[in-house]
């Protein structure tokens, strides 16, 4: 995903659905703070480099956790008009990274946003919240009640797979796992104490990476997903799981959860007609049709002539029936199963009983 999207991307999973009227359910989480790249962007590299938005956002279903936390939108941090920061604010633009990118968006499409550079968002943020501006901004007190969440690294991940394989990915995921524990560590440092740390999805399932990634015929099981990739992100998010133990540790009076979306997306993957999905590994918006309908030289959306002949990316007449969106995220119906496991609170390590601290209303 390490690539310029030329449309807002769907919203994608849980942190984004935070979103309805106060006062309908109580609640002890008070804001949303969230740290990701496209899986979590919700118009912050829109805001940031505008472009064409369909068909990005034409199923967004607008619930989920939203409705059953009852803390409104999370505004992208990013957004110059129409910001409403009071409850927090989400950090994630598409094509971002857990280490400082050493390259130029436009030469190979990894944003310039960060981690780090998030995180120095979230405290410019906090630093404002005595000022006098014109955008509605966070109480003091919400920075210490509400929830951090980081879904981030799966660029780190597959931004040069094809290149260096995943014997040569594996050399730097040490030092991807530890920036995400240390960026846990600064947050804490500044009042934060709930965390959740998304781990990454099933890349060796996904359209795009069928196509692009090198692999042999051999190397796809019986659900058409690519063995070696899948092994090699189970031991990356085992690798997390116990730097987030370790972190927990040190940081006894912070609540930090390493939530399993992995598991239920490869489930999805594997199983789609269990869930009322039709297609696992195709795209639904893509160009090319086939097993993946995904084309690396027209992305969803786009347009492009190629050898005389002009070819579109476009979405599927019913995406709910699908896994995939684009080849590279999932689609609305897909992250809404994703949503609703994570509420029942079955994704948790250790168990975190959210409808103990929330009124959880139906969704």
């Amino acid at each position: 995903m390490g690539r310029v999207l030329v449309a807002v991307v769907v919203v994608v999973t849980v942190v984004v659905f935070f979103s309805t009227s106060l006062g309908e359910c109580k609640c002890e989480i008070k804001g949303i703070f969230n740290f990701g790249d496209s899986n979590t962007d919700t118009g912050g590299f829109f805001a940031a480099f505008p472009s064409e938005r369909g068909p990005f956002g034409m199923t967004f279903f607008k619930k989920p956790v939203a409705e059953a936390i009852g803390i409104p939108f999370v505004s992208p941090y990013l957004k110059a008009i129409g910001a409403d920061f009071r409850h927090g604010a989400n950090f994630a633009t598409a094509a971002s990274t857990v280490r400082l990118p050493n390259t130029s968006l436009f030469v190979t499409g990894v944003s310039p946003f960060s981690l780090a550079i998030q995180l120095n968002q979230l405290k410019e943020l906090q630093s404002k919240v005595h000022d006098n501006v014109s955008t509605p901004l966070p109480s003091v007190s919400t920075f210490g009640k509400a929830l951090y969440t980081f879904y981030i690294g799966q660029n780190d991940f597959t931004g040069n797979l094809a290149y260096i394989g995943i014997s040569g990915v594996k050399q730097y995921l040490p030092q991807v796992i530890s920036q995400i524990a240390s960026a846990i560590k600064e947050v804490y440092g500044i009042g934060g104490r709930t965390f959740w740390v998304l781990n990454l999805a099933p890349i060796g399932c996904y359209p795009a990476f069928l196509v692009e990634l090198p692999h042999e015929s051999s190397d796809i099981d019986e659900f058409g997903c690519m063995i070696s990739y899948n092994n090699a992100v189970r031991d990356y998010n085992e690798m997390l799981k116990k730097a987030i133990q370790q972190t927990r540790a040190v940081l006894p009076d912070a609540s930090i959860i390493y939530v399993d979306t992995h598991s239920v997306l490869l489930d999805l993957f594997q199983h789609p007609t269990s869930y009322g999905l039709k297609y696992g590994t195709r795209a639904c918006c893509g160009q090319g049709g086939g097993n993946y309908n995904f084309n690396p030289q027209v992305f969803c959306g786009n347009t492009k002539l190629i050898n005389g002949s002009t070819l579109t990316a476009t979405a599927c007449e019913d995406p709910s029936k699908y896994v995939s969106w684009d080849g590279i995220h999932a689609t609305e119906a897909a992250n809404k199963i994703v949503t609703l496991a994570i509420l029942n609170g079955s994704k948790f390590d250790p168990p975190f009983l959210l409808h103990r601290v929330c009124d959880l209303q139906r969704i």
